[in-house]
């Protein structure tokens, strides 16, 4: 139900703002159509960053093991910290950007 509510209110949203800027919502929707969708890009940015970790975790192991050095370790380990940092930080701006989403007046 929350998902409902938080796309209902980013529709709402998107259409006021075209309408502000005079687009037409036919010109809005034909764009929209050709690109991915955002839970689409949600969806494999998450894929990719569980990679990420998952491969991080694999160096690990592996230099346990003896098999693998400190420059791949050292690299698979920034690698899955920048990625975890990114994830954050978008997490955070979604959350931002719903709780301005329904402080908006009707």
């Amino acid at each position: 139900m929350a998902d409902t509510s938080a796309l209902a209110a980013t529709q709402a949203y998107s259409k006021a703002i075209n309408n502000s800027l005079g687009a037409k919502p036919e010109a809005a929707s034909e764009a929209a159509i050709e690109g991915p969708s955002f839970a689409e890009m949600l969806s494999d940015a998450g894929a990719n960053a569980i990679e990420t970790g998952v491969n991080a975790e694999q160096v690990s192991m592996e230099a346990i093991t003896g098999n693998t050095g400190l420059a791949d370790i050292v690299t698979a380990v920034s690698n899955a910290e920048a990625t975890l940092e990114t994830v954050v930080a978008v997490r955070d701006r979604v959350i931002q950007a719903y709780q301005d989403i329904i402080k908006m007046p009707i």
